[in-house]
Formats: structure tokens, C-alpha cells, sequence
């Protein structure tokens, strides 16, 4: 396919990036390795934060959370920079697997890295996940963040927290 779409027009970032997410949908994660391969003979970066966002996101969803880890510690070696969508797919990975200390984690290092999510999803999931797991005064803490930026989490989420701390 990208040697037909070559004599064309040359494949973009995009036309990759959509490649390889349909090869961790389909759990092809060596033709990953393959895809990688391809976009840098296209004079295409397979370390942009565009890529790193997709690939984090497949293993995410594969819950292949050993991976990720090494995955991100790969980027950060590479000097790169994570966005709050990186930050965004880490915390909801490792909260969808109950690791809920390695969550909190990303998130501190995201405000310390004054790294600003970009819409309320990141703070509703975190209090979410953290509620489910009993912390409800972590979920606090993030429910304040949030509420610093006029960002609300849903009725459901506030009366699982509010009954929380009233329990507590």
C-alpha cells in the first residue's frame, strides 16, 4: 500500500500514524516495528509526539503497561517533551489496570512539568479511577486542580466523591 501510495504521492505522517494504530487494533505489533521502519525511509520521524501519542495509546489498549513504561522512558531519554495527551493516555492506561499510585505519579510529574491538560477529560478520568479505588482525598486534590480551570466533573462522578469523603 505505501509503495503505491509512493509512486502517487508521497505517504504523510498521518497515512502512518492511522497505519499503525490499525496494527495495534489488530494486535500486528511487529508490522509496528515495520511501519517505523518505512516512515524513516520516507524521511518521516517516527519519534514526534504525533507517533508516541498512537503507539502509547495502542499498548494502552492492550494493557501492555511494562511496555508503555518503556516506551515513555524512551522518549524522555530522546529529550522529547510529553504533551498532556501523552500524559492524558498514561494516567488512564495505568488507571484502567489499577495501578493507581503509577497514575497519580504521571499526574504530579505533569503539574510539575507545568504541562496543562487541554480539556477536563485527564482530571473527570483521574477522580474517576481514584474514587473506584477508595482514594477519595487524592480525587479531591484533583477535583480542585480541575475547578481551577472552570472544568467540572459529571453529577455521577461528584455524588461517588462527595459520598466518599462524607463516608470517610
Amino acid at each position: 500500500m505505501f509503495d503505491e501510495m509512493k509512486s502517487k504521492n508521497k505517504p504523510n505522517s498521518t497515512a502512518f500514524t492511522n497505519a499503525i494504530s490499525g496494527f495495534y487494533r489488530e494486535q500486528k505489533l511487529e508490522d509496528v516495528d515495520k511501519v517505523l521502519g518505512l516512515m524513516k525511509e520516507y524521511g518521516l520521524n517516527p519519534g514526534s509526539n504525533s507517533v508516541y501519542n498512537v503507539r502509547i495509546d495502542g499498548l494502552c489498549k492492550l494493557t501492555r503497561t511494562m511496555e508503555v513504561k518503556d516506551l515513555y522512558r524512551e522518549m524522555l531519554l530522546k529529550g522529547m517533551k510529553p504533551n498532556w495527551v501523552i500524559y492524558y493516555l498514561l494516567i488512564v492506561g495505568f488507571c484502567k489496570e489499577v495501578m493507581l499510585e503509577e497514575a497519580k505519579r504521571m499526574y504530579e510529574e505533569m503539574g510539575k512539568k507545568r504541562v496543562v491538560p487541554g480539556e477536563g477529560w485527564c482530571y473527570f478520568s483521574l477522580i474517576h479511577y481514584l474514587c473506584q479505588g477508595g482514594d477519595f482525598e487524592a480525587a479531591m486534590g484533583v477535583y480542585k486542580d480541575a475547578m481551577g480551570k472552570n472544568w467540572m466533573p459529571g453529577f455521577k462522578t461528584m455524588k461517588v466523591l462527595v459520598n466518599g469523603l462524607v463516608n470517610n
